[in-house]
C-alpha cells in the first residue's frame, strides 16, 4: 500500500511512538532541557508524559517539531 500524505513526516506516527523514540535517542535528561515540560524533569515516565501531551497541544506541537528534526538521526 502507498502512502498516501508522501510530504507528510508525521503521516502514521503515533504520539507514543513519537515519544518512545525521543526518549530513546536523548532520554529523559536532555528532553528536559530541550522542551522545557515538568514530565519529562520530575519522575518522567511514557504514561505520565502521553497524558501531558494529549491534553496540552503546545507542548505536543514541540514534541512534533523536535521528532521531525530529529528524523534524520533515526
Amino acid at each position: 500500500m502507498k502512502n498516501k500524505q508522501p510530504n507528510n513526516p508525521l503521516h502514521g506516527v503515533t504520539l507514543q511512538l513519537m515519544l518512545e523514540q525521543l526518549v530513546a535517542y536523548y532520554g529523559f535528561d536532555t528532553l528536559g532541557e530541550l522542551i522545557k515540560i515538568r514530565c519529562f524533569n520530575n519522575d518522567p515516565s511514557i504514561k505520565s508524559s502521553l497524558t501531558f501531551l494529549r491534553k496540552t497541544e503546545w507542548a505536543r506541537k514541540q514534541i512534533e517539531a523536535l521528532y521531525i528534526k530529529t528524523l534524520p538521526k533515526f
